[in-house]
């Protein structure tokens, strides 16, 4: 066998250790925020649920609606399948209201919207 073949065959078995050490991290690390997102969920539910008691503004297929009119308009032609409720930062008043949203795609790729207030409807502030 010659040199080139070793060297060939090595730089083979490196590549494949690589490749397989990346798709395991890669698997970990989707393990570990599975768990993540169900908690920002569940105590961002929580939290709409306390600004709805003191405020009419929070209603949730409204923000929801917003939140998928700007994703619409910021990733036109973008398929997701998941819309998550992930922040509700309800200050004194309404001026400085926001919620945050999750929308999480077919392949896992993720875009954060921010909604803020202005009077009894929302707008897109920020898409990511």
């Amino acid at each position: 066998m010659s040199t080139l073949a070793v060297i060939l065959i090595v730089l083979g078995v490196i590549v494949l250790i690589a490749v397989i050490l990346g798709l395991l991290g890669a698997r970990e690390r989707d393990r570990r925020r599975a768990g993540h997102w169900e908690e920002h969920v569940r105590s961002a539910d929580a939290a709409l649920a306390q600004a709805a008691a003191s405020d009419r503004g929070w209603q949730r297929e409204r923000m929801e609606d917003a939140a998928r009119a700007a994703l619409a308009e910021g990733r036109p032609g973008w398929d997701y399948g998941l819309l998550h409720l992930v922040l509700v930062d309800d200050r004194p008043g309404i001026e400085e209201d926001r919620a945050h949203f999750v929308a999480v795609g077919e392949s896992g790729d993720e875009a954060r919207v921010v909604l803020s207030r202005q009077g009894d409807s929302w707008v897109a502030e920020q898409v990511d």
